[in-house]
């Protein structure tokens, strides 16, 4: 994965298999997949996602959940208005959240990798407010946005861990930032919460088989 975006097939869709193998369960499961995927990710950028997870792992169901959606419902904060920053070392994603569902988004290909060579951690937090900027200028969620930042925002990904951002966020945007308790594994724990969700709700979510885009091989 480069930036968000799936870039080596074949050595994704080997470490998958390496995994399945490793951490393959005892019992038997419905074959139920739920995969996260960025928030503005394109058809093409799903499409590859799909080819990669049915080659590993040959999924009877295979659903997708947004990374920020899936990160606020492992921080167990999906409840209400939320504004969630995952900032990982690649890109960052900004999600406002109402009762769980997402209903405003943005992102942007940068991360903590890149706060080196001049770049600066203050440089990051403008990043973030700017695109939070962006969502509350937005008139139609403009209400869930005010309820978000009274209530302050939650920080998963890379960024979580670093003290430095968390302030610089915190000066930034002039509300209060608070790490998820488990800022790396957020994202993972709330696709679990969602598989199993599915798998007790096997007609709600399916994503069924699609095309592939135009001018893919």
């Amino acid at each position: 994965m480069r930036r968000g975006r799936l870039v080596d097939a074949p050595a994704c869709t080997s470490a998958l298999r390496q995994l399945l193998q490793r951490f393959r369960p005892t019992v038997e499961v419905e074959p139920l997949v739920v995969a996260c995927r960025p928030v503005s990710a394109t058809p093409a950028d799903e499409y590859a996602l799909r080819q990669v997870v049915t080659a590993a792992l040959a999924p009877r169901r295979l659903l997708f959940i947004d990374t920020v959606r899936a990160a606020a419902i492992g921080a167990g904060a999906a409840a209400g208005a939320l504004l969630l920053a995952d900032v990982g070392a690649q890109i960052t994603e900004i999600g406002l959240l109402d009762d769980g569902q997402l209903i405003a988004a943005r992102r942007t290909d940068f991360g903590t990798r890149d706060v080196k060579d001049g770049t600066t951690v203050q440089m990051l937090a403008a990043v973030v407010a700017r695109l939070v900027r962006e969502i509350y200028q937005q008139p139609t969620v403009r209400p869930t946005a005010v309820a978000a930042l009274a209530r302050g925002m939650v920080l998963v990904g890379d960024g979580a861990a670093r003290p430095d951002l968390i302030a610089a966020l915190s000066q930034t945007l002039r509300i209060a930032v608070q790490p998820a308790a488990a800022p790396y594994t957020a994202a993972l724990t709330g696709a679990g919460l969602a598989a199993m969700a599915a798998a007790r709700h096997p007609r709600d979510g399916a994503t069924p088989p699609a095309p592939a885009p135009t001018g893919t091989p």
